[in-house]
């Protein structure tokens, strides 16, 4: 029950899902803090309007937020301005969870877990060495690519697995495909391997965890969108929506 974990007066953070998503136009992602008002059902709740010094922040309805709270545990999960209006002489916003509640680790993105098909490879020397300088390059045409698959992703990082083993602290090229609003979008990333392991159930598979390296904001805010995109699709699955 969403009660038991949160509760009037809880501190929220909250951070805008899509750029461009406040009424005055600023792309920047900031956080603001607010805090529970009241709990209307199991998904949804009231919380007051935000402040920064003594000018409140209209957040639009509709807008889309990662929300953490802090009651005796952090929380997180996806929240939708659906109303806002006065009441009491307080400005209240009306959200609906778009996806679950779970425990949040601060510092930690959210890991999605999935199943996306990925192709990947080391970076040769030429590479290695523009990416440690953070200087401009192309990458190397024509190199072969070996196929795995992403089981989980979040604005971090990545976990897959692949019969192809790749060196702890080595620095990989990957390309997959994320389904972001309708449409297939093309992500190349380069990841540092910060852990590998035989799997368990498959011999000669091999899991890899990975760091991204040197990734935009953009990029990294289309894999956050496509996060938040699969649990809300999951949420309604759950609802029979």
């Amino acid at each position: 029950m969403l009660s038991k974990f949160i509760t009037p007066g809880c501190k929220i953070e909250l951070q805008s899902v899509n750029r461009f998503n406040e009424e005055n136009g600023d792309n920047t992602k900031k956080i603001y803090y607010s805090q529970v008002y009241d709990i209307l059902s199991e998904d949804r709740m009231e919380i007051i309007m935000p402040m920064e010094q003594t000018k409140l922040i209209l957040l639009p309805v509709d807008g889309e937020y990662d929300a953490v709270f802090y009651g005796q545990n952090l929380y997180q999960c996806f929240l939708r301005i659906i109303d806002r209006y006065k009441s009491n002489n307080m400005y209240i916003l009306v959200v609906e969870m778009t996806s679950n509640l779970r425990k949040y680790q601060r510092r930690e993105y959210y890991r999605f877990s999935c199943a996306l098909e990925m192709c990947a490879r080391p970076l040769v020397e030429e590479e290695i060495k523009a990416v440690e300088q953070n200087e401009a390059y192309l990458l190397t045409p024509g190199l072969p690519l070996k196929r795995s698959v992403i089981v989980d992703i979040s604005g971090g990082g990545l976990r897959f697995m692949s019969s192809q083993r790749y060196e702890p602290d080595s620095l990989i090229y990957c390309k997959y495909n994320l389904l972001i609003s309708g449409k297939n979008r093309e992500c190349e990333i380069i990841g540092k391997i910060l852990s590998v392991k035989e799997s368990e159930n498959k011999k000669g598979v091999y899991e890899h965890r990975v760091q991204y390296i040197n990734m935009g904001v953009n990029d990294r805010e289309e894999i956050i969108k496509y996060i938040f995109e699969e649990e809300r699709k999951n949420l309604r699955k759950e609802k029979g929506f």
